[in-house]
């Protein structure tokens, strides 16, 4: 029987050793990082920066790139500008693909699909040119943003009447349902009603979605998502997955639209309006009923659509509400350009072309910041040898770390600083450097290259509709209670995936006299009410 035991335990320890080992063709010039560090979240909370300060910081700026366990499997993860550069221009080595690639049987692929994002090729191509006149539209609405930031902020001083002058909101929350809102207008034309009503389940989902799904040791052994009926919360996790799909798709598919986006006859009797004022939704829908895509096809992108609209500003106004409360110098001259401007309704050429600090106050949050921290999202189509120093065999996966290279001391002075006048004083030369360090690598919140985000200039002008009505009639502190934490590895989506500061708390004071924020206030409630 001991002999039998013994062999079994040998069996096992050979079996586990296989799966983590590195293989003998992974570049030999570039170190490893330890593989606990994947799997630390299953016993501590640390923070997604300290993670990385203390483990990943050091090689990654002296080799560039690094081995990591991640995902059942050992992958290339890179910071060096050069090799970022050379591995987003290298579209057909460093082949764009996903978790349905990846690990196709899993709760994160049965999630988001074959999609926009991680496709390659012409699958790729063709849900750009559906979805890309949609998303990048010239004439992009600012009103329903606008609407639902107002509505926003006006909720944030209620809670703040509600808690008093000393006490702290929690902003989070709110946050994401005014994210999700202002998606569904502008990209799916629905008003889901998050905003105004909690308990909407269609957003509850998101939440139970972050908290259930994405646990270190099955998204570093997924494997085991391949037994639901041994792992119960899998089991949950499918489930609730599953409920998120079918009841998007039940909205959108169900709800009365607000636009209507046929205005004349094609040759099937339908009525066609002209493409670039339909919004994402009605392109998907006419690409379902053409029969360009498929039914699978418009789910995947549907959800992504969803998840990736609301998901990324979502993070980055979490940590604008962090940032900004500690900087009061940075707020106080943001609000002042703000109010220079005389004007109580933003409009998209007043916030992109007239606004210079506010512009690079954004940049600046996103470099410090970045809502998507890390990805390995790329698989190698053939042997490469990575900006001609590092040899990566076929079938690698090889992903970047947006974090890593922004705070790179030998790539931006003062890289742990927030400085948003490192960007500029005119919007000419605060443009021309934004784009410069994309060419150059050496900024990448939105990828780089023929992959940059397709949503990346609406999720901009969010945000800069939403600091200009805070600026605009609030200011806020951190709340001195509150304990300052970059998201613990234990929460993220991917790791290490976001950097975000988590579950802010700020106090929201006057702008004008103590009566006059607290009337601010009381009209704030009126609003809600009228909403």
């Amino acid at each position: 029987m001991l002999y039998i035991l013994g062999g079994v335990a040998l069996c096992a320890a050979l079996l586990v050793w296989n799966y983590v080992r590195i293989p003998w063709d992974m570049p030999r010039n570039i170190p490893s990082v330890p593989i606990y560090v994947s799997l630390i979240g299953l016993w501590s909370n640390m923070g997604q920066d300290e993670i990385y300060q203390r483990w990943l910081r050091a090689p990654l700026e002296k080799h560039g790139a690094v081995k990591i366990f991640f995902a059942g499997r050992w992958n290339v993860l890179v910071t060096r500008p050069e090799y970022l550069t050379d591995m987003f221009r290298r579209e057909d080595v460093y082949a764009k693909a996903g978790s349905q690639k990846k690990i196709p049987w899993s709760v994160i692929a049965t999630l988001v699909g074959d999609n926009v994002i991680n496709s390659h090729g012409e699958d790729w191509k063709l849900y750009t040119s559906v979805l890309k006149p949609g998303i990048q539209k010239q004439d992009f609405r600012i009103e329903p943003i606008v609407d639902k930031t107002r509505t926003f902020v006006s909720m944030l001083l209620e809670d703040q009447r509600r808690c008093g002058p000393a006490r702290g909101v929690m902003v989070n929350g709110l946050i994401q349902r005014w994210a999700i809102a202002i998606m569904g207008e502008c990209f799916l034309d629905i008003d889901f009603g998050c905003l105004e009503n909690a308990g909407v389940r269609v957003e509850e989902l998101q939440s139970i979605i972050k908290r259930v799904l994405f646990h270190p040791l099955f998204f570093n052994f997924p494997t085991l998502d391949k037994f639901p009926w041994l792992f119960r919360s899998r089991k949950y996790a499918y489930s609730i997955v599953r409920e998120f799909e079918e009841l998007l798709v039940q909205l959108v598919r169900t709800r009365p639209r607000k636009i209507n986006p046929y205005s004349k006859e094609d040759e099937k009797g339908r009525r066609r309006g002209d493409q670039s004022g339909e919004l994402v939704i009605h392109l998907l829908e006419r690409a379902l009923d053409d029969g360009a895509i498929t039914e699978a096809q418009f789910r995947a992108n549907l959800k992504i659509v969803f998840l990736t609209a609301h998901e990324n500003v979502q993070q980055l106004l979490n940590s604008v509400f962090w940032e900004l409360g500690v900087n009061q110098e940075v707020q106080e001259k943001l609000r002042a350009e703000v109010l220079a401007t005389g004007a109580e309704t933003p409009t998209a050429e007043l916030l992109n072309n007239d606004m210079p600090y506010l512009t690079s106050v954004v940049y600046e949050m996103m470099r410090l910041y970045p809502p998507v921290s890390q990805l390995i999202n790329r698989v190698t189509v053939a042997p490469a040898v990575l900006a001609s120093k590092i040899e990566i065999p076929n079938r690698t996966w090889v992903g970047w770390n947006a974090y890593g290279v922004h705070t790179d001391a030998g790539v931006w002075r003062d890289a742990m600083s927030f400085v948003p006048e490192r960007w500029g004083t005119n919007m000419k030369d605060i443009q021309a450097m934004y784009r410069r360090e994309q060419v150059r690598g050496n900024y990448i919140p939105f990828n780089a290259h023929t992959r940059k985000c397709l949503g990346s200039g609406f999720a901009l002008l969010e945000t800069k509709v939403a600091l200009f009505e805070l600026m605009r009639r609030t200011r806020w502190t951190v709340d001195p209670t509150y304990e300052y934490k970059l998201t613990p590895v234990r929460y993220s989506w991917d790791a290490p995936y976001v950097i975000v500061a988590n579950f802010v708390r700020v106090v929201f004071s006057r702008r004008c006299g103590a009566r006059s924020f607290w009337r601010s206030c009381n009209r704030a409630r009126r609003r809600i009410d009228e909403a």
